[in-house]
């Protein structure tokens, strides 16, 4: 692990002086994030453009997570009338719901009401608060059923020119039985406080004298299923919670609480370093929490979970107060039926090519959660690229003639540059040299047998981009961008060779940028996983966490209440209310 001198430093005026620290760096915290979004926000002001109505295409926008949150604040273009259908009319910071079940942060301070969004923008824009049922691409048509509980639930259809689906996904139970009655999810703000209300009732019983030590002890055992970072903050959070406030105020009960971890495989947080792995096991381990690896789930039910042990499939039954299941996510029903209308029922996603167009339509666009990037692959292409390259159509390709489409084959194909870099090479070159078994030679060639040859290991490099906000948040950002300018594009097609057709794709496809991730592990440390190999656990990682997020909130507004609920919960700790 990499340490650096600020990092020690930091971490040691923080072990000086804890609570002079917290106050200046959350202080710190909000002017940075401030000043960050105050120079996002001044990108493009200015008044709307006025455009011809009869000439605006429509575009349909489902959902206000964070792919369709960052479709509507990046689209700039006044071309468009939009239209934004949603259940839920705000947009949820998500990455801080955990916060929310433990009263670290408030509800109300992670939400921006989409109209306030949709409300500064260039382009005309409605929204209508109502849920998709019903996707019909041929008549490019969405109906619809609204949300409000006044009146009940009234139908309507909204047409389009585009569609963005950017619907999310639901918790995947994994037909468990006694999941969806018994256990708790963690996806929507509504959930997290649900999850506080009943954490603080489960102490409140606990307290009640006419209950046995064996029903103290099985309503204080709290229990998370699934090891990934949703999982594993919420156990953080969850013990922070009970140690730093709950014990002072139910002292009577503090012996019997209990927080166990479930996971399937070897490990916690699979997707992350092994140092922090091992570090996250660790800490957990000196915290109390019983982290049982190795554990499947097969039945819930209102006081009992049944696991088997994946070494030996031996079952064992525990008792239980309050379960959180995290463990992966699925389709909607509306996304299920729409991928089995257009022939995608065996995926769990729906199919995009690398411009987020679901395969088969060019109007419809789906980014996010409900959806995955079906990457081309190399070998499909393997002939159209030779044929491309080899200009002078002598059957054979020279370095000369490979070097003038290798930025297209790299930007058209990401597991090349992949490949190149996990075999230590600088380009193609380097590796139709190593074919050829002269890498000194400078003038060869190579014939499509010996290209394939070279080219046969790049799709093993293929993955799946993980449904993350980060992932969702630079799609929506790619596709505004697009739709920004189209116009410019369809003239002048700045995208890679069309090898397999003529002339330029209108667009460069879409490239995930990895920025790192956060596992926040409790006791105000959190593990970082930077770019470039760097890892950061301890203190200073928690501070860098609180920077991050309250730069990245959609708002002031909600920038000023996430940080005030910081430095809250630092002077009088986190409210118990029943609200």
């Amino acid at each position: 692990m990499r340490n650096f001198n600020f990092f020690e430093r930091v971490s040691r005026a923080y072990n000086d002086h804890p609570t002079l620290f917290r106050l200046v760096a959350l202080s710190t915290i909000a002017i940075s994030g401030g000043s960050i979004v105050y120079a996002e926000a001044n990108i493009g002001s200015g008044g709307r453009a006025v455009v011809d109505p009869t000439k605006k295409k429509k575009v349909v926008v489902l959902g206000t997570g964070w792919a369709g949150m960052s479709f509507l604040k990046n689209l700039n273009n006044p071309s468009y009338e939009v239209e934004v259908v949603s259940p839920r009319n705000y947009f949820a910071f998500t990455p801080l719901l955990p916060s929310v079940t433990c009263g670290t942060v408030e509800g109300r301070s992670i939400v921006e009401p989409i109209r306030n969004i949709i409300g500064k923008k260039k382009y005309d824009a409605r929204y209508w608060e109502a849920e998709c049922y019903k996707i019909d691409p041929v008549e490019k048509k969405v109906y619809c059923r609204t949300a409000a509980e006044l009146d009940g639930k009234k139908e309507f259809s909204v047409d389009y020119d585009y569609l963005v689906i950017a619907m999310g996904a639901r918790v995947n139970t994994f037909n468990t039985p006694g999941v969806e009655e018994n256990c708790h999810f963690l996806k929507e703000v509504e959930e997290a406080q649900n999850i506080r209300k009943n954490l603080i009732d489960s102490f409140e019983k606990a307290s009640l004298p006419n209950l046995s030590e064996e029903d103290r002890k099985r309503i204080l055992h709290f229990v998370v299923v699934g090891g990934g970072p949703t999982g594993v903050e919420f156990a953080a959070q969850l013990h922070d919670f009970v140690n730093d406030d709950l014990v002072k105020l139910y002292p009577k009960v503090k012996d019997h609480v209990k927080i166990t971890l479930l996971e399937a495989t070897d490990h916690i947080l699979n997707m992350f370093d092994k140092r922090i792995t091992a570090f996250a096991e660790g800490k957990f381990q000196r915290d109390g929490i019983d982290v049982k690896l190795g554990s499947m789930v097969v039945k819930v039910t209102d006081k009992e979970i049944s696991t088997k042990a994946r070494s030996n499939g031996e079952t064992f039954s525990m008792p239980y107060g309050l379960c959180l299941w995290s463990t992966g996510i699925g389709p909607r029903p509306v996304i299920k039926e729409f991928m089995q209308q257009i022939g995608q029922g065996n995926r769990r996603a729906l199919a995009t090519d690398e411009w987020l167009r679901v395969e088969g339509y060019n109007n419809i666009y789906a980014l996010g959660d409900c959806a995955t990037i079906n990457q081309r692959k190399v070998m499909e292409d393997i002939s159209a690229i030779f044929s491309k390259a080899d200009k002078d159509k002598s059957g054979t390709l020279t370095v000369k003639e490979f070097k003038e489409v290798i930025a297209d084959i790299c930007e058209r194909y990401p597991q090349v540059e992949l490949y190149l870099k996990k075999k230590q090479m600088r380009d193609i070159v380097d590796l139709l040299k190593e074919v050829k078994g002269d890498a000194a030679k400078e003038t060869i060639e190579v014939s499509i047998e010996e290209f394939k040859s070279a080219l046969s290991q790049v799709d093993s490099q293929m993955k799946n981009l993980p449904a993350t906000a980060q992932v969702a948040n630079q799609q929506g950002a790619y596709l505004a961008k697009c739709f920004n300018r189209t116009e410019e594009c369809e003239q002048n097609p700045e995208g890679p060779i069309r090898f397999r057709g003529e002339g330029r794709h209108r667009f460069h496809p879409f490239r995930y940028r990895h920025l790192g991730q956060f596992a926040p592990l409790g006791g105000e440390q959190t593990a970082a996983q930077l770019p470039g190999d760097l890892v950061s656990i301890g203190h200073s990682s928690q501070w860098l966490w609180y920077s991050v997020y309250a730069s990245k909130q959609v708002s002031w507004r909600t920038r000023a209440l996430v940080v005030s609920d910081w430095f809250r919960r630092f002077i009088f700790g986190r409210d118990s209310s029943r609200i």
